[in-house]
């Protein structure tokens, strides 16, 4: 499963999320999963504990490459969100 569609979720009391089924049906994540979480500038990443760095980085390049994305895509996208973001909150 790989989608660039964001998938809402709330934050519910004591700061716990859920993560909707059928990312956790595609991730194979059951309640004992352990997940490790990064703060990319104001975005949170989950990954399944297991990964690390590197290979994180080489799963996120797998999937780029079969979504045809390149790095300047994934920047221009987010300069386009940090321009609407910021249209939003200070228009």
């Amino acid at each position: 499963m790989v989608t660039t569609i964001p998938k809402s979720v709330k934050l519910w009391g004591r700061g716990q999320l859920t993560i909707p089924k059928e990312v956790r049906e595609a991730l194979k994540l059951d309640e004992a999963a352990q997940l490790s979480l990064f703060v990319v500038g104001r975005c949170l990443m989950l990954t399944q504990k297991s990964l690390t760095r590197a290979s994180l980085a080489k799963e996120v390049e797998k999937s780029m490459v079969k979504k045809g994305l390149s790095l300047k895509n994934l920047l221009d996208d987010l300069k386009a969100e940090r321009q609407r973001y910021t249209q939003e909150k200070y228009a």
